[in-house]
């Protein structure tokens, strides 16, 4: 089975990204001279890419681009913003209809109860209890919630839903604040996802759960969150050791004549 080569992948569909750094030594590690021209390596894939470089300057001012695991975590990261968006504009839609449902609940209310005089013939005709259904009994206790409750509910909604999509900007964006604010905001939902579950289980419920505990555990542990596995210093040293300009830097000393014997005392 052939790997995935996120990198590669990557440069295919967005371009190469090449730097020119200013110290001589490192710059001809990065550089080639071809028949058609200058090329440059990629700081993503590591291949030489012809033209000018998209940047230059010191090495430490270069960008930091996601390459290897880093890369595939950011996929997976976008993943989880897409469906975070996607589940607050739902929300937002849930929302705005108990917002209209509480404006005009009674002419709802008897609307509801107009269609059902209609389906009852049908439901006896197939012995089916249709007063006493779970969804018709549902249905008719929000006709006896209060207009001010159902704007708190709705106002709570929207509420979810702007820490929802806040959650997939940052996620898209790959900013550590929003990683926190994923794992404190889906872990607090996380024991009423799994109450409702205990009263009626659904295909769709018990998906979302697994992928929010999935999502929870991932970030806490790929990201070292809250201290673990090193924090943030951990985090940012193995962030920074898959950067190829460091790794060059790294091989470019290592090869220097006396190094080894310097190091050693």
């Amino acid at each position: 089975m052939l790997k995935l080569d996120w990198d590669r992948r990557t440069c295919a569909r967005r371009g190469h990204i090449t730097y020119a750094p200013t110290e001589p030594g490192l710059a001809s590690r990065l550089h080639a001279s071809t028949a058609l021209g200058d090329a440059w390596r990629c700081l993503r894939c590591g291949d030489f890419a012809l033209g000018a470089p998209h940047g230059s300057g010191p090495a430490e001012e270069a960008p930091l681009v996601p390459r290897g695991k880093a890369l595939r975590d950011l996929f997976i990261l976008r993943f989880l913003a897409v469906e975070r968006v996607l589940r607050g504009l739902l929300i937002l839609v849930v929302a705005w209809a108990v917002w209209k449902f509480s404006n005009s609940q009674d002419a709802v209310h008897r609307v509801f109860d107009e269609n059902l005089t209609v389906f009852r013939p049908v439901t006896e005709h197939f012995h089916w209890d249709l007063e006493h259904a779970p969804i018709v009994e549902t249905i008719r206790k929000t006709f006896e919630f209060k207009k001010s409750t159902l704007l708190i509910v709705a106002g709570a909604l929207v509420a979810y839903a702007v820490v929802e999509i806040v959650e997939a900007v940052g996620l898209w964006l790959n900013k550590r604040w929003a990683e926190y604010l994923t794992v404190v905001a889906t872990a607090a939902f996380l024991p009423l996802e799994g109450y409702e579950l205990s009263h009626h289980v659904s295909a769709l419920k018990v998906c979302t759960l697994v992928l929010n505990i999935a999502a929870v555990l991932w970030i806490l542990l790929s990201k070292r969150l809250f201290g673990l596995r090193g924090g943030v210093v951990a985090f940012e040293a193995e962030r920074h050791s898959a950067s190829l300009l460091e790794v060059e830097q790294a091989a470019g000393t290592a090869a220097r004549p006396g190094h080894g014997a310097h190091a050693r005392v």
